[in-house]
């Protein structure tokens, strides 16, 4: 379990955006080396990394409620790359527009990685027209300010699908009230694209 993501350490220091996103891992420099980041500076990495690899994306939210897809789009040339989202916030849309299984929500409730998962690949799914969304995100948690199916307040999951697989990563646990959970949501599910356009950038 991850109690606090590196890249969340600024809504513990502060109550509104900018937040900050601190890191040290080793990846490539240009990226990730800014003694202060925005989630709109971790937005354009992600479009400008999209852009070189000629590839797309497709967002799929329940609590961000679009923020993902709102941040992305304040950048510069983000219709070169963002094909577009779903926001469901209703559980049936999670089944009816992303085909999350209606017997995996029925036993985990929709705060579940295998969720976010299902939502992210529903997202590419959903997205694809002459030719298919390369990268889907999924979002679904706990904004608050109450618990939800048993989980608490700050649990969240986030999924990345790729054309060779999905993931959910989680549970992360963010702390704060619900604009800096939501807050804190886009800018790790934005971080998590980029480690992996990262990563497939290096190895090809």
């Amino acid at each position: 379990m991850l109690k606090y993501p590196i890249s969340t350490v600024s809504t513990i220091l502060r109550h509104h955006p900018p937040l900050h996103l601190f890191s040290t891992m080793a990846v490539e420099p240009k990226y990730v080396e800014r003694t202060s980041e925005t989630v709109r500076d971790v937005a354009a990495d992600v479009i400008r990394l999209l852009k070189k690899a000629g590839e797309t994306v497709g967002v799929a939210e329940s609590l961000t409620g679009g923020g993902i897809m709102a941040t992305i789009t304040s950048v510069s040339g983000a219709s070169s790359v963002f094909r577009g989202g779903i926001v469901s916030y209703a559980t049936p849309l999670k089944q009816h527009l992303l085909k999350v299984n209606g017997d995996l929500i029925a036993q985990h409730g929709v705060i579940h990685e295998d969720v976010a998962q299902q939502m992210a690949a529903g997202a590419r799914t959903a997205t694809s027209t002459d030719s298919p969304t390369t990268w889907g995100i999924g979002t679904t948690g706990v904004a608050g300010p109450d618990s939800q199916d048993g989980k608490p307040v700050g649990m969240v999951f986030i999924g990345i699908a790729s054309p060779e697989q999905a993931r959910g990563l989680g549970p992360f646990h963010f702390p704060g009230d619900r604009d800096q959970v939501r807050q804190a949501t886009i800018l790790e599910a934005l971080a998590q694209l980029r480690k992996e356009l990262i990563a497939r950038e290096k190895s090809n």
